[in-house]
C-alpha cells in the first residue's frame, strides 16, 4: 500500500493484489464478514499451484477449498484492507475467550523499562488456558510484576492482564531472530498432561 493508504488506515498490510484473492474463515470453513477475526486463506492467480517435495500430507494441511494458509489469524475491513492479528498457533482460549498475545506485547513492548516481551498461554485449572508474560527488563529498571499489570490493565480489558508476569535475562530465540514462544510454553505444560 502507498503512503496515504498508511496514514488513512494505521496498522494494514494493504489490499490483495490484482488476481490475489482473500477470505477470513472460521473454524468451520465459513466465510467471516468484514471486522470478524478468523483465519486467513489466500490464492495468488497469477502463479501455478505448489508442491511441497515429498511432504504432500503438509501442503494438504495448508488447504482449505483450493486456498491456502500460512497460519495467520486476521480480519478485514469493509474497504478490503488486511490487519494481521497473531499466528492461529500462538493464540489463547481463556474461559472461552480467544486471546491474541500479539496485541498485548504490542502495548507491552511500549511500557517504560521493557526492553522485549513474550506473552503466551499456560494451564489453567479453572479456565483452560491463562496468560502468562515473561519480560526482559531494560538495564537498570525497576519495573515490578504490580506495575506491570497495572500497566495493562489501563490500556486494555482486564481479562487481556496476564495473570504470570516473569522478569527474564534472556528471551529463546528462533534463526529467525522470532522468539521461541514453543520453548517458554513447554516449560509450563510439561506437568500439566495436556497441550492445549
Amino acid at each position: 500500500h502507498n503512503s496515504q493508504e498508511a496514514l488513512a488506515k494505521s496498522g494494514t498490510v494493504g489490499r490483495a493484489m490484482e488476481n490475489f484473492e482473500v477470505v477470513i474463515q472460521d473454524e468451520d470453513g465459513k466465510a467471516l464478514p468484514p471486522g470478524e477475526i478468523g483465519e486467513i486463506f489466500m490464492r495468488n492467480h497469477n502463479f501455478p499451484d505448489f508442491t511441497y517435495n515429498n511432504a504432500n500430507a503438509k501442503r494438504q494441511e495448508m488447504e482449505r477449498k483450493g486456498l491456502f494458509t500460512c497460519g495467520d489469524l486476521d480480519y478485514l475491513d469493509e474497504d478490503g484492507y488486511l490487519f494481521i492479528c497473531d499466528r492461529v498457533k500462538d493464540m489463547v482460549i481463556s474461559g472461552g475467550v480467544n486471546i491474541y498475545p500479539a496485541e498485548i506485547e504490542v502495548v507491552l513492548i511500549e511500557m517504560p523499562g521493557v526492553n522485549d516481551c513474550a506473552v503466551f498461554g499456560i494451564p489453567d485449572e479453572e479456565f483452560g488456558e491463562s496468560l502468562c508474560t515473561h519480560v526482559l527488563p531494560e538495564t537498570g529498571s525497576d519495573l515490578t510484576v504490580d506495575g506491570v499489570r497495572t500497566y495493562l490493565g489501563q490500556h486494555m480489558a482486564n481479562y487481556k492482564v496476564p495473570k504470570v508476569v516473569k522478569f527474564v535475562t534472556t528471551l529463546p530465540r528462533e534463526d529467525s531472530g522470532k522468539i521461541f514462544k514453543r520453548k517458554l510454553r513447554e516449560l509450563y505444560w510439561e506437568g500439566a498432561g495436556r497441550q492445549i
